[in-house]
């Protein structure tokens, strides 16, 4: 029986698994637009199962604190397609450059970023290689590979996994739903429950900010791995 095509919001009032529970996110294919109301709608859906794993948010940054302040002084690998590409860019940029507090710079390479390493590769090479082949140049065993994706299913994110988990890396995924190849690839993964791609990705951007927080935390507790500095001004 054919489903007639609903906004966001009209979706969510009419489909409750009991009185009074929880709104039922409706998929795509019976939605024909998201007004504002319903955009928000589906984002606050969403951040429901971004706030049951904080504490894995969390375990992420000090992990990352350990690899990037430790005795090998290890790095974090990142990458992502389309608007992913993007938050891996913007996690990376964090690093080197700085969440909140003013810290030293911290090595994080984003894998999306170098445009004539990956039109190479994906000339010379199958697609699925376009992440792995960089992860094998660039990584080390004991550094940090975070992917993201909204879907969990690109082929070359679950190859990267693949190829870093072998290396010796450690391999964090950001994703849509959940099971996912890609969850599965990983040591371990935040997962975002919408079947929204705009909204999973607006909830990755959340889940980066947080793993920053607990970065920053980590490196500048007491007492600090790291000196706070004061060289350069920060203009807001």
């Amino acid at each position: 029986m054919s489903v007639t095509p609903h906004s966001f919001f009209e979706n969510v009032v009419a489909q409750v698994s009991a009185p009074g529970g929880p709104a039922v996110v409706p998929a795509p294919d019976t939605c024909t637009h998201l007004t504002g109301a319903d955009h928000v709608a589906s984002l606050t859906v969403a951040l429901g199962s971004l706030n049951a794993q904080l504490d894995a948010l969390d375990r992420w940054g000090r992990l990352l604190a350990d690899v990037l302040c430790g005795d090998i002084r290890g790095r974090l690998l990142a990458a992502g397609n389309g608007g992913s590409a993007a938050q891996a860019q913007h996690l990376t940029a964090e690093l080197v450059g700085r969440y909140r507090a003013d810290r030293p710079p911290f090595s994080a390479i984003c894998l999306t970023a170098e445009t004539s390493s990956l039109t190479a590769i994906a000339n010379d090479y199958p697609a699925d290689e376009l992440f792995a082949r960089q992860v094998e140049a660039h990584g080390r065993a004991g550094d940090v590979l975070i992917l993201l994706s909204t879907s969990g299913r690109s082929p070359n994110a679950v190859t990267a996994a693949r190829r870093a988990r072998d290396g010796g890396i450690t391999v964090l995924a950001m994703t849509g739903p959940a099971p996912n190849p890609l969850a599965a690839a990983a040591d371990e993964a935040v997962c975002i429950d919408s079947p929204w791609t705009a909204t999973v990705q607006e909830c990755h951007l959340v889940a980066l900010h947080l793993v920053c927080a607990a970065f920053d935390a980590a490196v500048l507790s007491e007492p600090a791995r790291v000196p706070a500095t004061s060289r350069v001004q920060v203009v807001e």
